[in-house]
């Protein structure tokens, strides 16, 4: 187990865009990572010897729809309690600062299910389906 320094902040582009590619996460261009970062809710860095690790970050409308996303911890740091860490502040975040009927969601790629439910998160199967709006393959005429 690593004890990282969890910092309350946004992070800049870069550092949230080498976050993201050190994770195994999709790249975000200049453009829209901007316009996301600038729209966080509530955002958390880790740094172990002074450089950041790992990000998580929530965003929504701030009163009835939240979303975790950018949960990510760089590769070789992975499985060492960072993310437990990251989604600890996070949820402490909601529990304190969400109203109870606010709808608070999260998309689980891979094995991370095992990490967020052990922070609560339940699978919404069969009730509600997760579903995504694939715009990459539509094609303006």
């Amino acid at each position: 187990m690593i004890t990282p320094t969890l910092v309350e902040a946004v992070p800049d582009i870069a550092t949230y865009r080498r976050l993201r590619h050190e994770a195994g996460m999709t790249d975000r261009p200049p453009c829209a990572a901007a316009a996301g970062l600038a729209g966080s809710l509530y955002s958390v860095i880790a740094f172990v010897d002074e450089r950041a690790v790992g990000m998580a970050r929530v965003i929504g409308d701030g009163g009835c729809f939240f979303q975790i996303c950018d949960v990510a911890v760089v590769a070789r740091r992975q499985g060492c309690g960072i993310g437990h860490a990251l989604m600890t502040r996070l949820t402490n975040w909601l529990d304190e600062n969400v109203c109870e009927s606010a709808f608070v969601s999260l998309m689980a790629d891979g094995e991370s299910h095992r990490l967020y439910t052990r922070h609560g998160f339940e699978f919404s199967a069969p009730k509600a389906q997760g579903m995504v709006y694939p715009r990459r393959f539509r094609r303006r005429q």
